[in-house]
């Protein structure tokens, strides 16, 4: 399976996964995000690839699994939208202190949930590059995965 070390790749994963972790899923919003209807598995690629991914980024990254996290986030960034009046809501009524850092996650969101959506279709789209100029005459690898159909305009919210 082809593996990926391309020096760009690797710093776009890894600037995906400082986003996610401090925009996104942080200590304000991860309880209300852990409601959303979202399949374990989902969760799990997700989880991994924003939090896990970094200490392989010397070994290279297989290209199916890349391809397969960003379908997980493509699927989180779907639900998240959908729900985003809901979550918003949740967010605001939640209680505790911090209320003024809460309120302004809350308020963020939505921006933060488009700047994620644009870096991974970013990541897609370098994915597909490489894909393409590493395939040696075969099939694409991406080609291959039926998920990934119209993935990029789901990502950019069309």
């Amino acid at each position: 399976m082809t593996r990926i070390k391309d020096v760009s790749v690797i710093k776009l994963i890894e600037q995906i996964g400082e986003h996610y972790r401090t925009n996104i899923s942080n200590r304000f919003l991860r309880p209300v995000l852990l409601q959303l209807q979202i399949d374990k598995e989902t969760w799990d690629q997700l989880e991994f690839f924003t939090e896990k991914m970094e200490m392989l980024g010397y070994q290279g990254y297989h290209l199916d699994e890349l391809y397969r996290q960003v379908i997980a986030s493509a699927r989180f960034i779907g639900v998240a939208r959908n729900g985003l009046p809901v979550l918003k809501n949740k967010i605001h009524t939640a209680g505790g202190s911090d209320k003024i850092l809460r309120e302004m996650a809350a308020s963020n969101f939505k921006s933060n949930l488009q700047v994620f959506s644009d870096l991974i279709n970013e990541l897609f789209i370098t994915l597909v590059d490489l894909d393409k100029s590493s395939s040696g005459g075969k099939p694409p690898v991406f080609t291959q995965i039926p998920e990934l159909v119209g993935i990029g305009s789901q990502l950019v919210g069309h």
